[in-house]
């Protein structure tokens, strides 16, 4: 019997896995409060933050001439009418003029009411229905022509 020598076979150098190094440790978060969730005054964090919020600055009465009736409060289109907060009396047959941003017009008073009621006159302070012409809008000044 005839033995064959078997070829010297190199051994691979097995390499061991590396040492795993240590993970490295953030910083630690910072914990957000809400604001609605902070109860008491001696919790104070960085985080919170009051926010500022700027009131808005009350709305400026026009101020009327010394000729001013009224003012319209609100206007119908489908009926031609317009509702006037009345600074001075008034009354049916009375010439009034409407002035405002784009309205400028003088018309006779042919129709009041209080309340869908007809009157004849009406007194400072109330709030009265009157037909007009042309369009109107809010804030235009009654005033005598």
């Amino acid at each position: 019997m005839v033995v064959k020598k078997r070829k010297a076979v190199k051994k691979k150098a097995v390499r061991k896995p590396a040492k795993k190094k240590p993970a490295r440790k953030s910083a630690p978060r910072k914990k957000i409060i809400k604001k609605s969730s902070v109860k008491s005054k001696k919790i104070t964090r960085k985080t919170i933050k009051k926010k500022v919020v700027k009131k808005a600055a009350p709305a400026k009465k026009r101020v009327l001439g010394a000729k001013a009736i009224g003012i319209i409060t609100h206007y119908f289109p489908k009926v031609q009418a317009a509702v006037i907060k009345l600074n001075a009396p008034l009354k049916l047959g009375d010439k009034v003029k409407m002035k405002g941003h784009t309205t400028d017009f003088v018309q006779t008073i042919t129709s009041m009411q209080i309340d869908r009621t007809p009157i004849t006159s009406a007194q400072k302070g109330q709030e009265i229905g009157l037909m007009v012409v042309s369009r109107v809008r809010r804030n235009d000044i009654v005033c005598q022509p």
